[in-house]
């Protein structure tokens, strides 16, 4: 199976130089990757750069977390163009909602630093230990209309030390994050993952257990 693989950016692209430098080192099987962001400032594109990888700015408008229509068919294009079969959100700070989804429906995942369904959407490690939770960790999902409901791919478990601020929490999920998120694009590209209802069946599975 031929995969090309578009990475959504918006900050500094630790998730997306995990997936590309996972590539480089032959363990995704992925053709080509293109990075897109919405900041023409993210260090995730000069990170791309210096990786051999096609970095490009979407000029939007918007300040708000959804792009309009428009903008999201802008994304479309270049990933269209580019014969993109995989979409990865890797610290993209917009909600998809529009010609993405639509286009590329059970072809987006995300990753997420938390244990979903716990602990959803912003300020993650802070309500963690706010919670007093024992343990955390980070989920890849496919992504839904619904913001970090879709069905989980993989989890990685973390547990929350006393000491722990959220920055500490966060290094240690980030870990897990550049582990599990690779490995989830290497289970789409040899076509392992097929969606039943909310769950995601992983075929030969107990190959990588």
């Amino acid at each position: 199976m031929v995969l090309n693989v578009g990475i959504l950016v918006s900050g500094r692209g630790s998730n997306m130089q995990a997936i590309i430098e996972a590539n480089r080192e032959g363990r995704l099987g992925v053709d080509k990757i293109v990075v897109l962001s919405d900041n023409p400032d993210a260090p995730a594109l000069d990170k791309a750069n210096a990786l051999g990888v096609e970095a490009i700015y979407i000029p939007v408008k918007s300040n708000g977390a959804k792009l309009t229509p428009e903008e999201e068919d802008m994304f479309v294009k270049e990933l269209k163009d580019r014969d993109v079969g995989l979409v990865c959100l890797a610290g993209f700070m917009r909600i998809i909602s529009h010609g993405i989804l639509r286009e590329y429906e059970g072809r987006i995942i995300n990753i997420h630093p938390s244990l979903l369904p716990s602990f959803r959407g912003l300020n993650v490690h802070e309500r963690v230990l706010e919670y007093g939770c024992r343990y955390t960790g980070c989920t890849v999902h496919f992504v839904t209309a619904d913001v970090d409901a879709g069905p989980i791919i993989l989890q990685a478990c973390v547990p929350v030390r006393q000491d722990d601020t959220p920055e500490t929490l966060a290094e240690r999920v980030l870990r897990e994050e550049h582990r599990i998120y690779p490995m989830s694009v290497r289970l789409f590209s040899e076509g392992r993952l097929s969606i039943e209802g909310r769950r995601v069946i992983i075929e030969g599975w107990e190959d990588y257990e």
